[in-house]
């Protein structure tokens, strides 16, 4: 029994010493695929910086600038330009075929033309692989002289997929063994639940309780007293960050971003527009209340 004791400390430190190594070896793979990532897509940057200056030159401008491409998403490209220009649907789709032919990680990929002042989409396409996938309408058609943004969508492959699924794999591995190694610990105990007894907000899941209201955030809906109300999307975000946060105030900049900034256009009075539709649908309840919190944003208060 003495020896078996003995033992025990020497085969949890070649357990820790086992972990650390895999870890540290996933770690200095993914950094070296990162490297090799990182060249490839700076090389598309530079080819979707020939993509606009090709436009330019199409549309009889020699002199404005093609302004520094953005990567708006992991695999969305945006080129914007200096001033208004005007463009051929075919020559477009010829110039971008030709040029992203030079780029192996660039075979499926979505164009979208889109107008500076509203971000709607003036004339798009995509291109496969796989030709007879090929999504292109209203060749020959020369679209008006206007200010244009380019977004290039690729779709997802290549060195970033493969990285990815390693990573992935290898995470897992990591995560089993240091699961068998920690069953044998002994967990913490678990705090009494007479701490979270007042906080005004309870959580299941996406269901949470308010006052006398349950706030179903998956399905949508508010409930009270047998009642039911519908809530949009939009509403059922703005909701769910409220709840998450209660009897805090919340700053406007920080709505805006979590709601709206997924959809590339904020608009600062949408935000005032929903929280009074929500302010209508919360007065079922007179202890639960949206306030405006002056020079910073807003703030659920539940009172008990």
């Amino acid at each position: 029994m003495l020896v078996t004791r003995d033992l025990l400390p020497g085969k949890r430190k070649y357990l820790y010493g086992l972990l650390l190594f895999m870890l540290i070896s996933v770690i200095c793979v993914a950094l070296s695929m990162t490297g090799k990532d990182h060249f490839d897509f700076a090389r598309r940057e530079v080819l979707l910086r020939r993509i606009g200056h090709e436009i330019l030159l199409q549309s009889g401008d020699s002199t404005s600038r093609v302004l520094p491409v953005k990567k708006i998403a992991e695999n969305e490209y945006q080129i914007s330009f200096e001033h208004a220009f005007t463009f051929q649907p075919d020559s477009l789709v010829n110039t971008t075929q030709r040029l992203l032919a030079k780029d192996p990680l660039a075979s499926d990929y979505i164009v979208n033309v889109l107008n500076c002042a509203n971000a709607t989409v003036a004339y798009g396409y995509a291109i496969s692989k796989n030709k007879k996938d090929d999504i292109v309408a209203c060749i020959g058609r020369i679209q008006p002289l206007a200010c244009y943004m380019i977004n290039i969508t690729f779709k997802p492959g290549g060195i970033t997929t493969a990285k990815n699924e390693y990573l992935l794999g290898a995470l897992l591995f990591v995560a089993f063994a240091g699961f068998i190694f920690l069953r044998s610990v002994k967990p913490r105990e678990a705090l009494p639940e007479s701490q979270d007894t007042e906080l005004p907000v309870s959580r299941n899941n996406d269901i949470f309780t308010l006052g006398s209201m349950s706030f179903d955030a998956e399905t949508r809906k508010l409930m009270i007293n047998g009642k039911t109300i519908d809530l949009t999307r939009t509403e059922t975000r703005v909701l769910r960050i409220f709840t998450l946060s209660p009897n805090e105030a919340i700053e406007r900049s920080r709505l805006q971003k979590e709601i709206w900034e997924d959809e590339g256009v904020i608009v600062g009075r949408s935000l005032d527009m929903f929280i009074s539709k929500l302010r209508k649908k919360l007065e079922f309840d007179p202890n639960i209340r949206i306030v405006v919190i002056r020079g910073k944003g807003y703030k659920l208060e539940i009172s008990s």
